[in-house]
């Protein structure tokens, strides 16, 4: 991340997409941290007596089967879908990164290693693997995490491994090795540097991809269960109604896809940036 804010501005400036995804994810960032402090009503609260409620001025996006403030626990949810979004990814990155460091750079044995480990858990779809690890240990949104890091860490091992074996060969290393640095040395100074960029644009595409796939899990019943608001299982919860009261599965839809766009946008905006630099 560094190296990319360290870039010319004036290369930066010229891509809208990327401002325009900093500026949503910032927003995103901020309904997320402080989603549980903003929200008008108790998002758990049951009053069957408000039951399906359109928006008014005292629930301006209406009330759900149960009465429950749709608005409140729309804001709660973002809490726990892009925070264990973000969490999931960050704890993969932990993991899979400085495998994929150590594994390019020193090669060998090691290397050998940890790839037909990927090699053999990359032969299963995400979406597929991830459905079976959830559903061996059981539905809850801790298990959901445990089961998307068990399958992410791998990919990001292996991508990282692909982008040091290609700096490792560069001329800029290859002084380094002359100069008598260290292995980690070099890592650290050189090579985590020139690859920052590639990977927080991977990182931030990926944070839509888990989003989705944490909805998706929840959508079917074995990610966050009754009376968690998470945005999958809100969409899951207003299946049944909506033929009359469709805006129980709008609002939670057109949030995941808003989210998704926006960490796609700074996905994107990052790779741009950083290609047109190295090219």
């Amino acid at each position: 991340m560094e190296a990319l804010l360290n870039r010319p501005r004036t290369s930066i400036k010229r891509n809208v997409g990327l401002f325009i995804g900093i500026g949503l994810s910032l927003i995103l960032l901020t309904i997320t941290i402080l989603g549980s402090f903003l929200v008008p009503d108790d998002p758990f609260s049951i009053d069957m007596t408000n039951r399906l409620q359109s928006s008014s001025m005292v629930h301006w996006l209406g009330t759900d089967q149960l009465g429950r403030d749709v608005l409140s626990r729309m804001l709660y949810g973002a809490k726990i879908t892009i925070g264990i979004g973000l969490a999931t990814i960050l704890i993969s990155l932990a993991i899979g990164v400085p495998l994929g460091l150590i594994s390019g750079y020193v090669g060998g044995r090691i290397d050998q290693f940890f790839m037909r480990i990927v090699d053999g858990i990359l032969i299963f779809p995400d979406f597929i693997l991830a459905i079976a690890l959830a559903g061996i240990l059981g539905p809850s949104l801790t298990n959901i995490v445990i089961a998307l890091i068990l399958v992410k860490w791998i990919t990001y091992t292996r991508v990282v491994r692909g982008l040091v074996l290609a700096e490792k060969e560069k001329d800029f290393i290859t002084a380094a090795k002359a100069a008598n640095s260290g292995t980690f040395k070099i890592i650290r100074m050189h090579i985590i540097p020139h690859i920052s960029s590639d990977l927080v644009s991977m990182a931030a595409i990926d944070v839509g991809k888990i989003i989705l796939m944490i909805s998706a899990l929840s959508y079917i019943g074995i990610g966050a269960q009754p009376p968690i608001p998470e945005w999958g299982a809100m969409l899951n919860d207003g299946r049944a109604y909506f033929q009359v009261h469709p805006a129980l599965m709008v609002y939670p839809g057109l949030a995941i896809m808003f989210t998704v766009l926006c960490f796609n946008l700074l996905g994107d905006g990052i790779n741009q940036v950083s290609r047109r630099e190295k090219g």
